[in-house]
């Protein structure tokens, strides 16, 4: 039987993209309005309370068109949005969900908005756990932006996403693939892998991306493998503690002395408040004195006059001509000796 799935599709071109998802429009809910009111609320920091009353009715605008309501409530501190009657996109009330959870990590609200479109996803990524210490957790922040922000525009650029970085969160906006690469960077960066590695690699897949050749090919040979460098010596402690055997005793050790006991034998304790300033300040003045000296000594030290090359040639010739005459000494008995040997 002649096969039939082989056959020529003239309607099948390829400037058909079979992925592409149409908007979802009200004539498509055939189930009409939902049985079931949902609704989603959230808490907002003190500091957006004046940003978000002014661009409220902005806010409102743009979920009413897809028939959702909004209210802020200024005295609690929270946003809540919820479904209508109005409502034809069960999907519209988890956008919703999203853009509120935006705007309360300081996502200006224009950006904010963008949410609502098909094919735009968002991701708070939590980064505050994945570090302990705190100056070690501003550090690594502070490299997700980079010098004057340019590593994270690159990245922005590189992944077609929005990022905003905001106290202990990391929001992010874009395409799902995209995303999925965010978070792997903002994680790697948290892990002491700075961000540039990663951008190098999506600079490298990027370009290989518009090759057709390669475009379904394993890439893995292309891009750059960065080894871990460990460090090569041993961390020395700061106090050394001397680990031999020591001869048993059965008495304590003798108690270290106090800082008052110490005063006491030095005579400092005795002293009134003006003998102790006096003290300390010709103490100061000895050491200063001190470095005075040992800088004056190494300035001086550039001033010094080298060795002149007829100097040195002099006393060497000078040792060597002592040599020869202290081996000539010493050669002349044995000539002698030679020379008896002979007459007899």
């Amino acid at each position: 039987m002649p096969s039939t799935y082989k056959k020529d599709k003239p309607w099948d071109t390829d400037d058909i993209d079979k992925w592409k998802e149409d908007a979802f429009t009200p004539d498509q809910n055939l189930g009409g309005t939902f049985s079931e009111e949902s609704s989603f609320a959230t808490l907002f920091p003190k500091y957006r309370e004046t940003y978000l009353k002014a661009s409220w009715p902005m806010i409102t605008r743009s979920l009413e068109k897809h028939g959702i309501a909004c209210t802020l409530d200024l005295v609690e501190g929270s946003m809540t949005v919820k479904t209508t009657r109005k409502t034809y996109d069960p999907a519209s009330i988890l956008n919703a969900r999203d853009l509120i959870k935006l705007l309360a990590r300081s996502v200006p609200a224009p950006q904010a908005v963008k949410i609502l479109d098909d094919g735009v996803a968002c991701d708070v990524i939590k980064i505050r756990g994945l570090v302990r210490n705190k100056e070690r957790f501003v550090k690594r922040r502070q490299r997700i932006l980079g010098p004057n922000g340019s590593t994270l525009k690159a990245l922005e650029l590189l992944t077609q996403t929005y990022i905003l970085v905001q106290g202990n969160t990391v929001s992010a906006m874009g395409g799902y693939k995209s995303l999925k690469e965010v978070r792997r960077v903002i994680e790697d960066c948290m892990a002491n892998i700075h961000p540039i590695y990663n951008i190098k690699e999506l600079m490298i897949k990027r370009e290989l991306a518009k090759d057709p050749e390669l475009k379904n090919e394993n890439w893995e040979r292309f891009l750059p493998h960065f080894k871990k460098r460990s460090l090569s010596k041993r961390r020395v402690p700061f106090k050394v503690v001397d680990k031999k055997k020591k001869v048993y005793t059965p008495f304590p050790p003798e108690q270290e002395k106090s800082k008052v006991d110490l005063q006491i034998e030095s005579g400092e304790y005795f002293l009134g408040k003006v003998a102790k300033e006096r003290a300390q300040r010709e103490k100061r003045d000895d050491v200063m004195k001190e470095k005075m000296e040992d800088r004056k000594r190494k300035r001086e030290e550039g001033y010094e006059a080298p060795k002149e090359e007829s100097e040195v040639k002099k006393k060497k010739k000078k040792r060597r001509d002592d040599e020869d005459a202290v081996d000539g000494e010493v050669k002349k008995p044995k000539k002698r000796k030679v020379e008896a040997v002979e007459a007899e």
